[in-house]
């Protein structure tokens, strides 16, 4: 996977309305997160609907990623991609109808919370396969950087941008607003290029679950998919992102409970260093994506995540997220990008899809690893073991996996 210049895909006019749109829709996405999870919690203090947010949220990945990425190799991903944007927009007006007549009720905030779950299924994998379309497989690694990059710069900025529209126009009418921030993805999509005909000649029917089993197979034979595939299962299964909801555990732990800049500072290291260590790849150009590798700097990620649950300091666990975020980011886009460029043309919907189906849906057991056990043996001990546990299996997967690793 040779580099093919610094922030070469910026090269590309339509890549680089892709990435603004990326960055708007990410951020209203979390924007949406921060009213409809804050006015929920007023309204319910259930943490009942608390867990089935996150399990509506991965599980729509872990079911339907696959048949996604099929749909998108038969049908135009643009278009998949706008039904998604429609959803979007769809729960946040819902939200904002039902907190301006105050008529919500849970079965109301559960399907609506299902209902952007399935947009993000919608949208993500066939946005990946869109990148491939805009920028072709030399500029593909520099796409899937700074797309991960728009993403944490969206995670960075929503809540923020949340909270202001929170306090200048309330949650009913700010919610509503949102729907604007969605709007720039689903119109470009109407005139974004179309993908060549040619590097998909066979489309194959959707066949649901019939897709994942055959996708298996298929990347069962090719070193690079599997284990890439394997890293984003074993990652998302172990830790994912359950760490980041332990949060205000870990910040009293470590005498900054209170909300606040240092709470705040805590909530953002991993994110700024993801954001850092997209602009420093793009700007170096000269690691080169091997499947040992991404394995290597995955390693990376579950020792700083392991550090950072045994450290009792606060400014050394603020340094140890940073790298955390660094580490994650780097592993996660070279796999993704891996995948892309070694996945069969006809296929390449399922293959991310499935990619996608292990490093995202599987995040939602990872509140089970770290969640839930961290209940019975406290937080700490348990994203420590989980870090462990998921070192000594990567370890494992670099040394019968990445055998005979095949530079893309």
């Amino acid at each position: 996977m040779a580099a093919s210049g610094s922030f070469a895909a910026m090269r590309s006019v339509p890549y680089r309305l892709q990435f603004a749109s990326y960055v708007l829709a990410m951020m209203a996405d979390n924007i949406e997160h921060v009213i409809s999870y804050w006015v929920v919690f007023q309204k319910f203090h259930s943490p009942t609907l608390g867990g089935f947010a996150v399990l509506s949220h991965w599980l729509p990945f872990l079911l339907f990623s696959v048949a996604v990425g099929g749909l998108a190799d038969r049908f135009d991903p643009r278009r998949i991609i706008q039904c998604g944007m429609l959803l979007f927009i769809a729960a946040s007006a819902g939200w904002g109808f039902f907190f301006l007549t105050d008529t919500i009720q849970m079965w109301h905030a559960m399907l609506l919370l299902v209902i952007h779950g399935c947009a993000g299924v919608l949208w993500q994998t066939p946005n990946q396969l869109l990148l491939y379309d805009l920028v072709g497989p030399a500029d593909l690694p520099s796409a899937v950087r700074l797309n991960a990059m728009a993403r944490y710069l969206g995670i960075l900025v929503g809540p923020a941008v949340g909270g202001i529209i929170m306090l200048t126009l309330g949650p009913s009418h700010g919610i509503i607003f949102n729907t604007l921030f969605y709007l720039p993805m689903l119109l470009w999509l109407f005139w974004a290029p179309v993908r060549d005909k040619s590097v998909a000649v066979r489309r194959f029917a959707v066949r649901g679950l019939a897709d994942i089993v055959l996708t298996i197979r298929a990347i069962g034979t090719q070193p690079v998919l599997s284990a890439m595939t394997w890293i984003a299962g074993l990652t998302s299964f172990m830790i994912g992102n359950a760490y980041h909801a332990q949060m205000p555990g870990f910040a009293g732990d470590l005498g900054h409970g209170d909300p606040g800049v240092s709470y705040s500072v805590l909530l953002a290291a991993d994110a700024a260093g993801a954001v850092l260590a997209a602009i420093a790849l793009e700007s170096w150009g000269r690691l080169k994506g091997t499947p040992r590798t991404a394995i290597l700097l995955a390693m990376l990620w579950s020792i700083a995540l392991l550090g950072f649950a045994l450290v009792p300091v606060y400014p050394v666990a603020i340094a140890l997220l940073f790298f955390a975020g660094f580490f994650e980011l780097s592993f996660n886009t070279m796999a993704q990008a891996l995948v892309q460029l070694n996945a069969p043309h006809d296929i390449r919907g399922r293959v991310v899809g499935l990619y996608n189906m292990a490093g995202l849906g599987m995040r939602a057991f990872s509140g089970v690893t770290v969640g839930v056990s961290g209940a019975a043996i406290g937080i700490h001990w348990s994203l420590g073991l989980s870090a462990a546990m998921l070192l000594a299996l990567l370890c494992l997967l670099y040394g019968r996996g990445a055998r005979k690793p095949s530079p893309a």
